[in-house]
């Protein structure tokens, strides 16, 4: 496509052209340079400037929102090192003088056995959540017996029940049994709740582990539990990371369940106890700061090791082959 350069300038008149014929070679070269021959650039220059604007639109929409999102993160975190003056003062500014007083105050608390229960609860329920569902996504994947498919639809059917939906049943059931405030009631509660999104996960992303693979391994000689545990989990990194992530994220801010069935002061966990502590240090905004920072920590934590994975253990399964 000629530049609107060439239009102006080629092809130059001959020298022995007349002044009327100069004038036809000047008349046809500024109607192709104002006409047709320009359009193509002009639509080129158009389409760039909307591609660019769009861009800038869109980064600048997700810079405000993760501004939005961090911002009570950043006043939790650096409100946690200032004295109460300092927080009313200035509570989005840098700590000038890092005061500790809010984190002493938690910690001669029963914070840190509160801490430790939820380390416990979380824990468990999500390692024994993860084992559970793994062996019965497998056989869900790969296993052909009567019903299969009538038990998945119930398994996934299941993730649309309400905890709430449960509480006195499961409540009246622990006192029963007398477990009330302890960590076995509230780990199997856990892990019944948990199990059908996990099993549901782990179960299209098997589906997806090609047939060759398997076949080669049954070929030389592995059992189905071999085949499962040394090919099939090492391939499955990324969704078991992802489950374990999510799982880890659910146990450990649950906080109606744990606010019923752990009355004992000990035997609560931090979401419970935090409440508590808010209501008691409500006018010590550095103190409750300091405790919500410890709270959120290990999750921070969590994703900060994971993250590598999570992405890629969300989409994991959703075309088949991957």
């Amino acid at each position: 496509m000629p530049s609107s350069t060439c239009s102006l300038n080629w092809p130059p008149p001959p020298p022995s052209f007349s002044s009327s014929a100069r004038w036809s070679w000047s008349l046809s070269s500024s109607t192709c340079s104002a006409g047709p021959c320009a359009e193509p650039f002009r639509s080129n220059m158009i389409a760039l400037m909307r591609r660019r604007s769009g861009a800038v639109a869109r980064y600048s929409l997700l810079v405000v929102v993760a501004f939005v999102a961090l911002l009570p993160t950043y006043v939790m975190f650096t409100g946690a090192f200032k004295t109460q003056s300092d927080f009313l003062s200035s509570p989005f500014g840098l700590p000038l003088s890092p005061n500790l007083d809010g984190f002493s105050r938690v910690l001669s608390d029963q914070f840190p056995a509160w801490f430790m229960n939820s380390v416990i609860v979380t824990g468990l329920s999500a390692v024994i959540t993860i084992a559970v569902a793994a062996f019965a996504a497998w056989g869900f994947a790969h296993w052909d017996f009567p019903g299969r498919s009538t038990i998945l639809g119930v398994v996934v059917s299941l993730m649309v029940i309400p905890p709430v939906v449960l509480l006195i049943p499961l409540f009246q059931l622990g006192a029963q049994l007398g477990w009330i405030s302890t960590f076995r009631l509230l780990i199997l509660i856990y892990i019944g709740l948990m199990l059908p999104f996990s099993i549901y996960m782990l179960t299209n992303f098997f589906s997806t582990v090609p047939v060759s693979i398997l076949e080669a391994a049954r070929m030389d000689g592995a059992s189905s539990w071999v085949t499962f545990v040394r090919i099939v989990l090492p391939l499955s990194k990324a969704p078991l990371a992802t489950l374990a992530i999510v799982n880890i994220l659910w146990a450990w801010n649950e906080l109606l369940l744990a606010l019923v069935l752990m009355q004992s002061n000990e035997m609560k966990t931090l979401m419970v106890g935090l409440t508590g502590f808010q209501s008691r240090y409500s006018l010590d905004i550095p103190t409750v700061m300091a405790g919500m920072s410890i709270a959120t920590l290990p999750l921070l934590v969590a994703y900060m090791f994971g993250q590598r994975y999570f992405i890629q253990g969300l989409t994991a399964g959703a075309v088949k082959g991957e």
